[in-house]
């Protein structure tokens, strides 16, 4: 079903796990889904009217993944793996060849991760303007015995040098540990948080969960942050775990919502974006940012996110789908102004429904492609022979 016209029903709790949330949404929240939003972009017709996609190839790349969560493209082609219960990472050829990535800093990750419920080894990002060949430096989002960290190490082929720690003392728990991580077009590295299900973390400019961080390739705080000297981009998430870049410099996040919302967020530096006050939409009227498309908890818990010239594509864990939310173009004069931001998407279209399980991860191949990352391995899908895998999917 369109996921701005879902049906009015609460569901379970929209996680990667189905334990349901030590805390309630406090009154605020909505549960009536938008009209489709008036039309701010230059020539629009006045609706959201975009036209859809269609799945034309799926493929499987490479099978027998455990438990998969992080995948990013090395300038060569291949692309890095994390597996979260293992603490380990593979490279990933495009011919499907399978390598285990060792070495120092390989056996510093696995000796650092504690993997519990969603925590692990999370995400991985390769950091801007690497060589197309030779070593390139990559970051790695693990929970740790004492928290959630991001550290950094040099690749070689498929040796991991030492780690140092770029960022430390992020909020870890069972679940809501967020731990996707990735370069915006301005050159720093974004780090998604949780809350942990300790909910008064998430609007807390104090505390790292429940928020998007923004440093430096060396772990401080980037240039430009609300606060110059926090890490803190934007507050009031409960799980993001995916962000990505359209061309025109939009930022998107994903994020899990409790009982009733899944979310699609816009992302402004310094923006509130409600929880735990509000899940979904509602919040504007409060001065919180409120989200550009929202989907009932039983059809996403979106996770990874790719982002290209014509979509969003959010992986969908207990929706089991590839949701595309198509992009509209945007007055270039509006992009500062958020009143802008629900005209600049169209209606969400599911893609491959019920097709592969839970999916977890979806990036852009450098052929195009897209590569998603299915999640039945890790407890709480049902895997079926080759489970996990990656699957390459071409739409047109």
């Amino acid at each position: 079903m369109g996921a701005l016209a879902v049906a009015l029903a609460l569901a379970a709790c929209s996680s990667d796990d189905p334990v349901p949330a030590a805390t309630t949404t406090t009154p605020g929240a909505t549960v009536t889904p938008p009209a489709p939003a008036a039309d701010a972009s230059p020539g629009g017709t006045g609706v959201r009217d975009v036209p859809t996609v269609a799945v034309t190839s799926v493929q499987d790349v490479v099978t027998g993944l455990d438990a998969p969560w992080g995948l990013a493209f090395l300038p060569d082609g291949r692309a890095l793996v994390t597996l979260r219960d293992a603490a380990a990472l593979v490279v990933v050829g495009p011919d499907g060849s399978l390598t285990d990535v060792t070495g120092p800093g390989a056996d510093e990750v696995a000796a650092a991760t504690v993997a519990r419920g969603e925590g692990g080894l999370l995400g991985v990002a390769v950091l801007p303007d690497a060589p197309a060949s030779g070593p390139v430096d990559v970051v790695v989002y693990l929970t740790s015995r004492q928290d959630n960290r991001v550290l950094r190490a040099t690749l070689d082929g498929a040796t991991l040098g030492p780690t140092r720690v770029l960022l430390d003392g992020i909020p870890s728990g069972t679940n809501h540990n967020g731990g996707r991580l990735a370069f915006g077009p301005d050159g720093y590295l974004y780090v998604t948080t949780g809350d942990t299900y300790t909910t008064d973390l998430a609007p807390d400019p104090a505390s790292l969960g429940g928020k998007v961080l923004r440093v430096t390739a060396d772990g401080e705080p980037a240039p430009g942050n609300p606060d110059a000297a926090s890490p803190v981009w934007t507050r009031g998430h409960r799980n993001v775990q995916g962000i990505g870049w359209a061309p025109d410099g939009r930022a998107f996040a994903s994020e899990f919502g409790q009982d009733t919302w899944d979310e699609l967020n816009v992302l402004r530096a310094g923006a509130d974006h409600g929880w735990p006050q509000v899940e979904g939409l509602g919040g504007a009227a409060q001065g919180l940012a409120d989200p550009v498309a929202v989907w009932a908890t039983s059809d996403a818990s979106p996770s990874g996110l790719a982002v290209t010239d014509e979509g969003v594509y959010l992986a969908g864990l207990r929706g089991r789908t590839l949701w595309r939310v198509p992009l509209r173009p945007v007055d270039p004069a509006t992009l500062d102004d958020p009143a802008s931001d629900a005209a600049g998407v169209g209606e969400p279209q599911p893609l491959l429904a019920d097709e592969h399980g839970r999916l977890r991860a979806v990036e852009v191949a450098p052929d195009g492609s897209l590569w998603v990352l299915t999640n039945n391995t890790d407890g709480r899908g049902a895997p079926v022979e080759g489970d996990d895998r990656i699957l390459r999917v071409t739409v047109g």
